[in-house]
């Protein structure tokens, strides 16, 4: 792993939450993105080099909506940057540990 690349936290309400962490970080996010086949509407704010990533469901049936459903509002995943991912990722896999997406 080379670094910590960012933080995502799932919220059910992005605008609440950007205004929350405004607030919070002294800053406000930098961009907003919507990610039609995931379901999901994300914003970013830096902090130090690390981005925190916040992510709101947009259907009811995607990832975010039923993480939320089942465990409320809260950390999500922990995104590292590792080079080369897929050999990584083979590695992680072999130790037992389960991966979102190939």
């Amino acid at each position: 792993m080379n670094k910590l690349e960012h933080i995502g936290i799932a919220v059910k309400n992005l605008e609440e939450s950007n205004k929350l962490f405004a607030k919070l970080l002294g800053k406000p996010h930098y961009k907003i993105e919507e990610v039609e086949r995931e379901g999901v509407r994300t914003s970013f704010f830096d902090v130090g080099g690390i981005k925190i990533e916040l992510l709101e469901a947009t259907r009811p049936d995607s990832a975010i909506a039923k993480f939320i459903e089942k465990r409320g509002e809260g950390l999500h995943h922990l995104a590292f940057e590792a080079d080369p991912i897929t050999d990584k990722m083979s590695e992680l896999k072999s130790d037992g540990f389960t991966l979102l997406a190939d």
